[in-house]
Parts: C-alpha cells; structure tokens; sequence
C-alpha cells in the first residue's frame, strides 16, 4: 500500500520578476555595506549612545539594515521601545535574516557562531559591525563570549543574543539556554526580550524562517524572490534581575516572546 508523497511548496510565478529588480539592488547594496565598513565603521567601531543619543555610526547600521529589508520585500515594523543602552537584548531566532531585522531597529553587538567568522567577505562586516564569536560546544569560548559580553555592556554597547542557542524551523520556540543571561547579571544591565515575528495582515507567517533541512542559501534565495511582507520587532517589557534564578529569567524572556507570537485576535 502506498503512502502520498509530502505536498510541495507552491509555485510563485512572480519570483522569477522579482529576481529581475532585487538583485542589482542587492548588489549595490552589498558593495555599499563594503564601503561602510571600511571609511565608516573601522573608525567608529567602539562608538556608544551618549544621554540616549545614537552615534552615526548607529545610525548608517540601522538605515542600511531596514534598506536591505525592503530589497527582500520586508517592511520593518516596531512594536514597542527598546532601552537605552546599555541592554542585553534576548530573541528568537528562525531565520538568518533576524540579525538584520533586529540591527534595523538598533545597532547592537550579536553573538554568533564562529564559523560565520570564516565566511567570506560576510565575517569581515560581520567583525566590523562589533559581532562575539563564538565555537559552539565549547565551554571554553563560552566563558570567554561572556567576558566579552560583560566588557560591551559595561563599555555601553547593547549586545543581543538568541538563547535558543540556533535557529529553529515550523514556529518551534525551543527551550533558552540560561547560562547567557548571567552577562546581564554580572554588567549590572537590564535584559529586554525581543519577540521578531514575520506577518501580512497580522497572521503569523511560520515559513519566512528556515524549513526543515533548508540550507541557508536555499532559504536566502528563496526570501528573495518572496512576496512581500511585514518583519516585526517587538520590545517586550524587561526582565527583572534574579542573581539566584537565571533560569527564572530564561523562562519569564521564553514565556514573554512566545505570547507576542501568537497571532492577534480578529
């Protein structure tokens, strides 16, 4: 007796026409993030918001990120106010495109696998714009990720983290890992949860993240030629501090994420 076959995606007819116009975007954007990094950010790298004003520096990130947003056919949305820095910003993460959505509301130092390091020409921007590396698995360059952490904060740097510990895929929330929010802890710093969210008309669309097996080119081509859509960045009330419960704050920034997910009734 047979079984029936997984359904295939369905076809988009217009993704081959929105290939035409994203593309060269894309290009000239890319040569433009080159250009930043290098007359701009290499001389600004350590710069810090002052009485609640953004460096330039912060600025051009933020203006190039929601740029390249809208070249993927997302529209950038905020739903409430993040901090000041110095924050800890904890999110879920679905896609690699998260980064971005995030730097499109505030330039921050991200905490990133270390292969990303060896990638070409994207571990270069990536050094530029402040990223932590780190080897996954390693308690060794975990300790040392926290350090660097702790010195960002103190220095008032926002850093932001996805406690997931990687991405995951159907709109799964996995479990947050609770030895991260000790840098908030230990920088005297507030932790705010970020909730980022993919929607057209306010319902929740899961697939904008990876699918299951998908490479990350395979899903960068594909969000490429996608229709468009709305990319949310929810700030989410802080986390009060728990210096003995780390994991109380993991569970309390999961469960606060996980209801701004949800889609908005009718």
């Amino acid at each position: 007796m047979s079984t029936d076959a997984p359904a295939a995606p369905p076809r988009n007819p217009l993704q081959p026409l929105r290939y035409l116009w994203r593309v060269p975007l894309l290009l000239l954007h890319i040569v433009l993030a080159i250009l930043l990094a290098a007359f701009v950010m290499s001389w600004n790298r350590n710069s810090v918001m002052k009485d609640g004003r953004e460096p330039f520096a912060h600025k051009l990130i933020r203006w190039w990120s929601t740029a390249l947003l809208r070249i993927f056919g997302l529209r950038s949305v905020r739903m409430g106010q993040p901090l000041a820095d110095p924050v800890l910003f904890v999110a879920n993460h679905t896609s690699w495109i998260d980064i971005v959505l995030l730097h499109s509301q505030r330039a921050v130092c991200f905490v990133a696998k270390a292969e990303i390091a060896r990638w070409p020409l994207v571990g270069w921007l990536a050094a530029s714009g402040g990223t932590i590396f780190h080897r996954r698995g390693s308690n060794h360059s975990l300790a040392a990720v926290m350090q660097v952490m702790v010195e960002r904060l103190r220095a008032g740097r926002s850093v932001a983290v996805f406690p997931e510990g990687g991405t995951g895929h159907d709109g799964v929330l996995k479990v947050f890992h609770a030895r991260i929010f000790q840098a908030a802890l230990d920088a005297g710093t507030q932790l705010q949860p970020v909730a980022l969210r993919f929607a057209r008309d306010g319902r929740r669309i899961v697939d904008a993240g990876f699918r299951e097996h998908e490479s990350f080119m395979g899903n960068f081509l594909r969000l490429l030629g996608s229709a468009p859509m709305d990319a949310e960045v929810h700030f989410l009330q802080p986390v009060p501090a728990s210096p003995d419960a780390r994991r109380k704050m993991a569970e309390l920034s999961r469960e606060r994420i996980a209801a701004a997910l949800e889609d908005r009734a009718a």
